[in-house]
């Protein structure tokens, strides 16, 4: 049965860092495109980044271009978003998805499998 379990979030200051993880089981991750979401109280579910199979391809939503990676370790069948010079505004729940098609995006109506998220909190 195919599960994803994302990981690492939590309290960080304005300007710091955060690695958040997707880590999967039940399917080969890489061979997937795998995108990641967040969902702030009261807002709509947004598309942050993605990345296609095998990491041929990786895209950002313009609100976090040049301070967001995401990347892949295969061996370890997870994802990752590492999070750079984080702003209040990136405080949300996030969400990792993945759907068994190569190309990705960053259309939450395009993903079908969905872990249960993790609290990123961005203050002082």
């Amino acid at each position: 049965q195919l599960q994803l379990v994302e990981s690492g979030g939590g309290l960080v200051q304005p300007g710091g860092s955060l690695r958040v993880s997707c880590a999967a089981s039940g399917v080969i991750l890489d061979y997937w495109a795998v995108g990641w979401f967040r969902q702030a109280p009261g807002k709509e579910r947004e598309g942050v980044s993605c990345v296609s199979s095998s990491s041929t391809s990786t895209y950002y939503a313009e609100f976090v271009k040049g301070r967001f990676t995401i990347s892949r370790d295969n061996a370890k069948n997870t994802v990752y978003l590492q999070m750079n010079s984080l702003k209040p505004e990136d405080t949300a729940v996030y969400y990792c998805a993945t759907v068994p098609v190569a190309s990705c995006t960053l259309g939450r109506y395009d993903y079908n499998y969905w872990g249960q998220g993790t609290q990123v909190t961005v203050s002082s």
